[in-house]
């Protein structure tokens, strides 16, 4: 392979794992900080992809939309719709236990799923969004597009780290800490445990809906094939938990790793015969799921293990 190749290969890899790094410091912020079981994350991740699809993509008679408006509005736009969404679901769902949760939001995801299969006014059905513009693609074209698409993605990627480590050391984390590791305690000393835990679901939805914006934008197209849970929500958590939950860097090395181990098996299937080859996606979970039980075994809290924050404490002399 050219040097320039693997220059591209690699670019390709950061721009995945940077939006997979979006997706896992969000579901951080929800699991990791407040215990929130959210198994929904495809849901939140098709809306923010399909409202910056139609918000920025020309027009088209397929669809409603296609207003043709700037990225950063489509991006906006995304991470606001799935904000009022998690802000819909928590409102219903958020005093619901961890597994009660977790089979709630799966099952709203899968309705966001079926609507936007079925309601072709609004989304074109399975045949998806079209024409779908990446930043700057007026003055950069093929591998220079992608050198600028990777740059931006990882502006969001450290925008949402810095979002999620300053939430993480302030008042309101410590007390989603304390909710998540004893929320009778907290409700005893005055805190408000369902408006904070509504705060924490919201807050990820929305930096979901903007991974989800982000990967509409890097493929120019999107249909309900790239929502598979399979895709989203399984290798989401597998890569935070694998990663460390309640870790911010922890939620990154995750992304990275995970995803360098589904890419790379993804080259490795692909030599299989015909017969294996169909069943490339079932081998290649099997690959995951025996690499988190590996560090799992060695590293129980993930391989970046949370670390609370020192508490600066004046002694009075």
């Amino acid at each position: 392979m050219e040097l320039s190749g693997i220059l591209f290969y690699l670019i390709s890899f950061l721009i995945m794992g940077g939006i997979y790094s979006v997706i896992c410091l969000a579901l951080n912020m929800q699991w990791g900080f407040g215990g929130l079981f959210n198994a929904g994350i495809a849901g939140f991740y098709a809306v923010g992809a399909y409202s910056a699809a139609i918000i920025t993509s020309a027009n088209t008679p397929n669809h409603v939309g296609g207003f043709d408006l700037p990225i950063v509005v489509g991006l906006v736009v995304a991470g606001t719709l799935s904000g009022i969404v998690g802000w819909a679901i928590a409102r219903i769902c958020v005093r619901l236990k961890a597994d009660y949760l977790a089979m709630a939001s799966i099952g709203i995801a899968e309705i966001i799923r079926l609507a936007v299969i079925n309601e072709e006014w609004l989304t074109n059905g399975s045949l998806g969004v079209s024409r779908i513009p990446r930043p700057l693609e007026e003055f950069f074209t093929g591998r220079e597009s992608e050198m600028v698409f990777f740059v931006f993605v990882w502006i969001i990627v450290a925008i949402t780290f810095w979002v999620a480590h300053r939430l993480y050391k302030s008042p309101w984390g410590r007390v989603m800490r304390a909710i998540r590791d004893n929320e009778a305690a907290a409700e005893s000393v005055g805190k408000d445990v369902q408006s904070f835990r509504t705060q924490s679901f919201v807050i990820g939805a929305i930096f979901m809906g903007v991974a989800g914006a982000l990967s509409a934008h890097y493929f120019k197209f999107f249909s309900p094939d790239a929502t598979e849970p399979l895709l989203i929500t399984f290798l989401a958590w597998v890569m935070l938990i694998a990663g460390g939950s309640g870790n911010n860097k922890g939620a990154v090395a995750g992304a990275l790793i995970i995803w360098a181990i589904w890419s790379m098996t993804e080259i490795i299937t692909q030599q299989l015969p015909p017969d294996w080859a169909t069943r490339s996606s079932y081998i290649r979970m099997l690959l995951i799921g025996l690499f988190l039980q590996f560090v799992l075994q060695r590293f129980r809290a993930g391989l970046f293990p949370e670390k609370a924050p020192k508490l600066n404490v004046k002694s009075h002399g």
